[in-house]
């Protein structure tokens, strides 16, 4: 996919809640129930310019009233599999991409949504986004976010110990060396889902076999067997051995494992842009923990064929989506165009993420990490996108169990590529 390449064109110039703005419908309103993964304890800034946007549109829209249902971003998934196993999406809800939404597709399930971007959204996307929501040439689910991945680290522990940012694989495991002696837990990470520590498997096979050798994978062009990938997955283990995570990762989530680093428990986390607001903009962290907090590039590894720094693991984030059988489409389309024009430049003020629609950020008051961000992804070389969203449903869950089973060390790393092998093996 070539995302980034125009990027810098596009940047510079089951616990749920249920809610609506308004208590009480009557017979005349349209109701169009909307489903997403905000929830307003972990994920504030987003919940709050949601919210928003929908009041706005609501006293601009007489006769519309929005219901929503929102979920944790796991809790989330599984529910969307059941609604759709019984046919009863909500009218609009969230998807990621490729992979993922193909299934929902093929299912007849989502409505195409072109006659919307040929709206107000025509050169709203930056190039190569909107396109990762495509099937057969047409448009089915809108982008919100862009994202890419780094270790975010504390600088005040980093400091403590006399640690400088690792360039290589070999300075990354002296810090976690050094951090392990003292009693510190080097990194947080939330296995138990498998997603959040697929990001330590996924840039190790970036840095070991090269930028493009997962998306080969999963074009046939390569085997999860290659002797890179059995290598990645060693690595991995090798810095569970050493002590490199939070003890029990494998029964943590991601939340419980962001708690580690929010509350200075670790000394890094690897994750990716989603989680810029806490470092930059939320009102719900102090300013000395935001003080404190630095990030770096995935460090290269010495042999290894992925020797750009500037390669990272990423792409799109959530989209939205409106379901083929809904009885309001037309009002629910209607709200999908314009939640997506109204958050681009407020996800930028008011979250601090990176949207998938162009915003001129020369005039706006940006916090320096994000501006930094930003001058990273004009520069990158490339970025992968993350190996459970370009694979098919079946494959993707077995990825997260085998991930979670890598990092309990109940899988060896030839028994975790075999298990992949195999099935890819059945859609070929």
């Amino acid at each position: 996919m070539s995302l980034l390449m125009l990027v810098s064109l596009a940047l510079v110039g089951c616990s749920s809640s249920s809610s609506s703005s308004d208590e009480g419908s009557t017979e005349d309103e349209k109701v169009i129930k909307f489903m997403h993964l905000w929830p307003e304890g972990s994920s504030n800034a987003q919940f709050s310019i949601v919210k928003n946007i929908i009041s706005d549109y609501e006293k601009e829209n007489e006769g519309i009233k929005i219901e929503t249902e929102i979920l944790s971003p796991d809790q989330y998934r599984e529910k969307l599999k059941i609604l759709a196993s019984s046919n009863e999406l909500p009218d609009i809800g969230m998807t990621w991409s490729d992979g993922f939404i193909k299934p929902y597709v093929e299912g007849d399930m989502l409505a195409p949504l072109d006659d919307v971007v040929e709206g107000n959204l025509k050169d709203a996307f930056i190039p190569g986004v909107k396109e990762s929501y495509a099937v057969d040439g047409k448009t089915y689910g809108l982008p919100l976010e862009l994202n890419i991945s780094y270790v975010f680290y504390n600088k005040e522990i980093f400091e403590k110990y006399n640690l400088e940012v690792p360039q290589t694989f070999s300075e990354y495991k002296n810090v976690v060396k050094t951090l392990a002696d003292n009693g510190v837990v080097p990194a947080t990470v939330g296995a138990k889902d498998g997603w959040p520590a697929s990001f330590w498997f996924m840039y190790m096979a970036d840095r070991i076999g090269g930028s493009t050798i997962l998306t080969d994978v999963i074009q046939g062009k390569a085997k999860m067997d290659d002797p890179s990938i059995v290598k990645a997955a060693e690595e991995v283990q090798n810095l569970v051995d050493m002590g490199g995570f939070v003890k029990g990762a494998s029964a943590l989530s991601n939340e419980d494992a962001k708690g580690y680093f929010m509350n200075e428990q670790s000394a890094m986390f690897l994750t990716a842009t989603w989680e810029l607001p806490n470092y930059t903009t939320s009102p719900d962290v102090t300013q000395e923990f935001k003080d404190k907090i630095g990030y770096f590039k995935f460090p290269t590894y010495e042999g290894g064929k992925g020797t750009d720094i500037n390669s990272y693991v990423g792409g799109p984030g959530v989209g939205l989506f409106v379901a083929k059988d809904s009885k309001v489409q037309d009002e629910a389309k209607d709200f999908v165009g314009y939640l997506v024009e109204k958050w681009g430049e407020k996800s930028v003020t008011e979250a601090g993420v990176i949207p998938a629609t162009k915003v001129d950020t020369s005039s706006l008051d940006l916090a320096p990490m994000y501006i930094d961000i930003l001058k990273d992804l004009s520069e990158a070389s490339n970025v992968t996108t993350y190996f459970d969203t370009q694979s098919s449903p079946a494959v993707s869950e077995l990825h997260h169990n085998l991930v979670t089973a890598l990092f309990g060390k109940q899988v060896t790393p030839e028994e975790f590529v075999k298990q992949h092998v195999d099935e890819l093996a059945k859609e070929e």
